[in-house]
């Protein structure tokens, strides 16, 4: 796992009306200290999120903008910046291994960076987890 790793959850949430287990995508963006990642979960559902500009904190879905990230990501997609629970390193490689979860590419640089300090702003951001990803846009600068 890397900073802007995107990774594709095969059954990350159940579908209300068939029960079918459904994927989602997680952006991967900072280590925390004690060895989890924060992370969010991308979505192609604009639900009254700005395009411009591309960090919005405000109500009711913050997010921010990431435009065509490219394959397999082929729409426009936003990261949602609402509460998202650290992940476990652990867990993640146990998914890996069993093909659960797989990285499907990785976000460019600059795109990271602002997108690690629009996150870091975000209300639904944790003190740990704001001091995570400004060690790590620190270090990416």
């Amino acid at each position: 796992m890397h900073s802007g790793d995107i990774y594709r959850h095969d059954r990350f949430y159940r579908d209300r009306e068939f029960g079918e287990l459904l994927a989602k995508y997680i952006v991967f963006l900072a280590p925390t200290r004690s060895g989890d990642w924060v992370a969010r979960l991308l979505t192609s559902r604009e639900n009254m999120r700005p395009r411009i500009p591309p960090c919005f904190h405000g109500d009711p879905y913050p997010g921010y903008f990431l435009g065509v990230p490219g394959p397999p990501l082929t729409f426009d997609t936003w990261v949602d910046l609402r509460v998202f629970g650290d992940l476990d390193a652990a867990d993640v490689r146990e998914l890996v291994a069993r093909g659960v979860m797989r990285c499907v590419r990785r976000l460019p640089g600059a795109t990271l960076a602002e997108m690690i300090d629009c996150t870091a702003g975000a209300v639904d951001t944790t003190v740990e987890q704001e001091r995570a990803l400004r060690d790590r846009l620190a270090g990416l600068r």
